[in-house]
């Protein structure tokens, strides 16, 4: 099982090259970057994790994209990934081009963990109805899938609409770099199973996520799809001493693919320049995941 970071990257964080380098040499399969690309002031929606008051780095986080290119530049295996980007706040064709260059740029390693966004206050600033965020990102996601795929280029959507034309360049991975949904709830697995090519949620227990799997595996199959490329790849908080190995192997066992390790906590603490520390911490996780 492949074991991921990710790193709140902020002006305080330090040097993402030298991070990302450090992150590869632990051994760690993949480099994930969050995004929010405002946070508005004095907003009124409460949080998805429990309430209270959203930590403050939340409104000092780079663009993803931009930290993944210097990231790229300076590996040569590790994944790079996106946790989650917030196509809803996002122009498709300018986004469909950020991608497909990076994954040319990185010879093929970019992986899209993609949310509709919680924050209603945010997503208003772009000009988006909340109330159509979700239709709007599956339009995004079909048509930067046409925009990688296609040599005369067109979509005609309700909310994403453009005429044919030149997309270039492809990008490596073929047909597409993978896209998974980063969201909880029936409707989340409903839509995984529908259009994504994955789910990539912020995960409770072992058990619950394996009948969430199976649950998508199924409703994957009624679509006509074939459940067995559907990538299970949580985020997942670790504790004190990481992940255990029996709670490692119990992942392994509901199916996942990737776990990608995230806390609340070491967030803060990499805002704050702390993410050689936190990622030192964590590498242990990385060799016992292979005995998982």
């Amino acid at each position: 099982m492949n074991i991921g970071v990710m790193i709140t990257a902020t002006a305080e964080t330090g040097d993402i090259a030298e991070i990302a380098h450090e992150v590869e040499q632990l051994g760690f399969e993949s480099f994930y970057i969050p995004e929010h690309p405002v946070i508005p002031i004095d907003f009124k929606t409460v949080p998805p994790y429990g309430g209270g008051k959203l930590p403050e780095h939340y409104g000092r986080w780079m663009d993803p994209f931009i930290a993944l290119s210097v990231a790229a530049a300076v590996t040569k295996r590790v994944k790079l990934g996106t946790g989650i980007c917030l196509l809803p706040e996002r122009e498709p064709i300018v986004t469909a081009k950020l991608i497909a260059t990076l994954d040319v740029i990185s010879g093929g390693r970019v992986v899209l963990g993609v949310g509709a966004g919680w924050l209603r206050e945010e997503t208003e600033v772009f000009g988006v109805n909340f109330a159509t965020r979700w239709k709007l990102l599956r339009e995004t996601t079909e048509a930067m899938r046409v925009l990688w795929t296609e040599k005369e280029c067109s979509y005609q959507g309700e909310l994403v609409k453009f005429p044919p034309v030149r997309f270039e360049p492809k990008p490596v991975q073929k047909p597409y770099p993978p896209i998974l949904l980063g969201a909880l709830g029936p409707k989340a697995l409903e839509r995984v199973a529908r259009t994504y090519d994955g789910w990539c949620p912020a995960a409770g227990r072992p058990e619950a996520l394996r009948q969430n799997a199976e649950t998508i595996r199924k409703l994957a199959a009624q679509h006509g799809r074939d459940p067995g490329k559907i990538r299970i790849e949580p985020f997942v908080a670790p504790g004190d001493e990481g992940v255990p190995l029996d709670e490692l192997k119990q992942y392994k066992d509901a199916g996942v693919d990737r776990l990608i390790l995230f806390s609340q906590r070491d967030a803060v603490r990499m805002a704050h320049g702390r993410a050689m520390e936190v990622i030192h911490r964590l590498a242990p996780i990385v060799e016992r995941a292979q005995h998982a």
